[in-house]
């Protein structure tokens, strides 16, 4: 059983900045990969952006050079450094592992960011 968990979400005025993390726990011997998606009211959800476990990164069009994923891999966690905030990235964001081998997918319970003034 792996669980993830997700913070740092709330409400932020344009042009603003917010980190969001995700911690994971439970039976895990490797992670493979580590992403954010993101799911607006009537839209489906989407890749924010994602990172391996060699350090490779993909990003969304729309938040290329404003986002940032990073992660440690020591303590399970993943972060997405978020600036430069704009109102159409209003969202319930997810964390989303790959585990053990890719045997194990996992979601985190969804943290919302909105972005209003």
């Amino acid at each position: 059983q792996v669980q993830l968990v997700e913070s740092g979400g709330g409400l932020v005025q344009p042009g603003g900045s917010l980190r969001l993390s995700c911690v994971a726990s439970g039976s895990i011997f490797s992670i493979n990969t580590m992403g954010w998606y993101r799911q607006a009211p009537g839209k489906q959800r989407e890749l924010v952006a994602a990172v391996t476990s060699g350090d490779s990164t993909n990003y969304a069009d729309s938040v290329k050079g404003r986002f940032t994923i990073s992660s440690d891999i020591g303590k399970n966690t993943v972060y997405l450094q978020m600036n430069s905030l704009k109102p159409e990235d209003t969202a319930v964001y997810y964390c989303h592992m790959q585990i053990n081998s890719y045997l194990i997918t996992a979601w985190g319970q969804g943290t919302q960011v909105t972005v209003s003034s």
